[in-house]
């Protein structure tokens, strides 16, 4: 067999020259899948590295952050002639072509410039965002043909004549696996061995160089194999890496007594899995997720939806959020203080969103569940679903507000030209008469809208916007609805950049004025920074910038600021809302705050006490906190008692503690003094 062998090498290879002649010779070279890292900013300015993502495991990196090990292990291992070739062995390279040609069994005898290309089409391959065509691709790169051998032989050759062979051959050692998921000499000994790859000594070296011969037989992440494994030294792989020890000792890469102790060493990996995922980011794994799908939806990421998808595959990206880890801490700590993962027959909810005051940026973001996007895990503990989010944003259909969106008919009575003094009819009825609506005409609810208050009130009582506001009196927002205009009501919250959770039109019956419509809290958070900025809102963003794989600056989301309302108004909502705080249904939250700076805000409650709401600002930071029944049936929240205390109440105990330390790290201004005419 051999004999005939040698000769039909022999005869074919002046005609596989000529082939290899007529093939192509230039290789494009795109950049390589790696790993993404998404971060937050240390107080000190550091980045803090909240998780990784990553289709292939790897971390590009410089010829001279390689160790010289490593290299002399792979020529030696691989290629002992790579410095001296064209690209190509020859003799080699036809025997595995015929060998397969004749056996059907792919046979090596690859040259490195010759395996580097082999990998670099594999990568092309891997670049498409299309399925279907990522596997055609992949099987025309990886087919047992002897015409693929030959196309690799020309492109090697090509590449030859425009790299240099260190050039190549450090990026050989980027791009090869070292099985499973790792790629790249970096990454294997981050995972093989918890070092790097300029830090490996001559045994690890050699082991890793070894696992790319056949990454299934010598990879070391196995320690129960029977023939590769911890008991037995991991056999296979001592073996091929004891074979490159030699080599390299052949080739006057070390010397012998290097040689003789590094195969006197025992094979010892340290398996260190690598961040991946949200889920690594624990608390924060929800604000991860909220920036993944703003990558997912950013032009700056790609032009459309498949070029994003495909950017996203290949990573190599550096993502800096705006999430503040001192906030995100609290938020974190007193989530879990308060509100438990799981309650016996209630599907409890909890949430936290911090976002910062003229500028949109998030700043804290948490919820009372373990993130998880694994459909095994079926525990109440566990969701994928972001509470504090839109539907289209991985979050979920929204949650009833209650009294904090009564704050829109507040704007919308004092942009009337109304004033927080004039008094409207509160008393408690069963018949409201007709409600103007501009935009779907005249409204009469009859006798089925007939909306109670939280406390027994005279039925003969007035009460002025101001006391409406400051006791949250449902019948007076009603009687203030009943003067105006339900769509205007319902634009002055559009303003405010409040919109449904699933992406549907705002409702705006009269009920709506009490809060019926589902909103994800992060809406309301921007809406309630909105008043506190002089009635500016700024759309909420949750990146400061993004880096490529070349470490070039790309565009990032930038948030949108427009004025809601006219200063004047703002300042006299905000008016009131300090005064909710000082005096009204928002004095528990206010007086636990410590440092106390100026703040506006305003609570909220469902019907049946299934939802509680605390939401506010200061003139920096603004937070929303809330405790629902995420299925909207379940308990009477003041007739339930966590660990902590009454469910009800949790809400004010959790702003307090965020509040105080956005009011330690960020302050507060005086908030401006509103024109008398919409005071008095």
């Amino acid at each position: 067999m051999l004999i005939a062998l040698s000769v039909v090498v022999a005869l074919l290879a002046t005609t596989a020259i000529v082939a290899v002649v007529n093939l192509p010779d230039d290789l494009s070279i795109g950049r390589l899948s790696q790993k993404s890292n998404i971060y937050a900013t240390a107080s000190d300015g550091s980045p803090y590295l909240l998780a990784s993502f990553y289709d292939q495991n790897r971390v590009e990196v410089s010829s001279d952050a390689i160790s010289q090990y490593v290299k002399d292990a792979a020529t030696s291992g691989e290629d002992p002639g790579f410095y001296e070739h064209g690209g190509v062995n020859i003799w080699g390279s036809l025997t595995g072509a015929v060998t397969t040609l004749f056996t059907g069994d792919v046979r090596g005898g690859s040259s490195i410039t010759q395996q580097y290309v082999k990998n670099v089409l594999v990568q092309q391959c891997e670049a498409l965002s299309d399925d279907a065509e990522r596997m055609i691709c992949y099987d025309a790169a990886t087919e047992t043909s002897p015409w693929r051998k030959l196309k690799e032989m020309s492109l090697a050759v090509g590449l030859e004549k425009k790299s240099s062979k260190d050039d190549i051959l450090r990026q050989y050692l980027n791009i090869t696996g070292f099985g499973g998921s790792v790629y790249g000499i970096e990454a294997a000994a981050n995972y093989y061995f918890n070092t790097t790859a300029a830090a490996l000594t001559l045994p690890q070296a050699a082991s890793l160089v070894a696992i790319v011969n056949n990454p299934v037989k010598f990879q070391l992440d196995e320690p129960d194999s029977t023939t590769n494994g911890a008991a037995n030294g991991y056999a296979a792989n001592k073996e091929r890496r004891d074979y490159i020890l030699d080599e390299m000792q052949e080739n006057e890469k070390i010397s012998t007594a290097d040689h003789d102790a590094a195969i006197s060493a025992p094979i010892e990996p340290t398996i260190t899995e690598p961040s991946t995922g949200c889920r690594t980011a624990g608390g924060s794994a929800y604000f991860c997720d909220l920036v993944l799908q703003t990558l997912r939806n950013d032009p700056a990421f790609g032009a459309d939806a498949d070029a994003r998808l495909a950017n996203f595959r290949l990573g190599g990206y550096n993502v800096y959020t705006t999430l503040d880890p001192v906030l995100q801490s609290a938020a974190e700590s007193t989530m879990a203080e308060n509100v438990p993962k799981t309650f016996e027959d209630w599907d409890v909810g909890g949430v936290i969103t911090s976002v910062g005051v003229g500028t949109g940026r998030v700043l804290a973001m948490t919820q009372n569940k373990d993130y998880s996007q694994d459909p095994a895990d079926t525990g109440a503990n566990f969701t994928g679903i972001n509470y504090n989010t839109d539907l289209d944003q991985g979050g979920s259909n929204g949650f009833q507000t209650g009294s904090t969106y009564k704050v829109f008919t507040l704007a919308e009575w004092l942009t009337q030209g109304n004033s927080l003094a004039d008094s409207v009819s509160a008393w408690e009825r069963d018949e409201w008469g007709t409600f103007g609506d501009s935009c779907n005409g005249p409204q009469d609810y009859g006798e089925s809208f007939a909306p109670g208050n939280d406390s027994s009130w005279d039925d003969d009582s007035s009460y002025s916007a101001l006391e409406s506001t400051i006791d949250s009196i449902n019948t007076g927002f009603i009687g203030m609805a009943k003067e105006l205009d339900l769509c205007g009501i319902r634009k002055t919250a559009e303003a405010f950049g409040v919109h449904r959770a699933d992406g549907g039109a705002l409702e705006q019956g009269a009920s709506a004025v009490l809060g019926t419509n589902e909103i994800a809290p992060l809406t309301m958070a921007a809406a309630y920074a909105g008043i506190a900025n002089n009635g500016v809102t700024c759309t909420p963003i949750v990146i400061d910038r993004i880096t490529g794989p070349d470490g070039a600056e790309l565009p990032a989301p930038q948030s949108n600021c427009t004025q809601s309302v006219t200063p004047e108004v703002a300042a006299a909502m905000s008016y009131a809302m300090e005064r909710v705080m000082t005096r009204g249904s928002g004095s528990p939250s206010y007086y636990d705050t410590d440092p106390q700076v100026p703040m506006i805000g305003k609570t909220g409650t469902t019907d049946e006490n299934r939802d509680t709401w605390m939401a506010g600002a200061s003139t920096k930071v603004a937070t929303i906190v809330g405790v629902m029944n995420v299925s909207g049936v379940g308990e009477d929240q003041r007739e339930t008692y966590f660990e902590s205390g009454q469910a009800a109440t949790a809400r004010h105990r959790m702003w307090p503690e965020m509040m105080g330390v956005a009011n330690e790290k960020y302050g507060g201004d005086e908030f401006t003094e509103p024109p008398r005419d919409l005071t008095r």
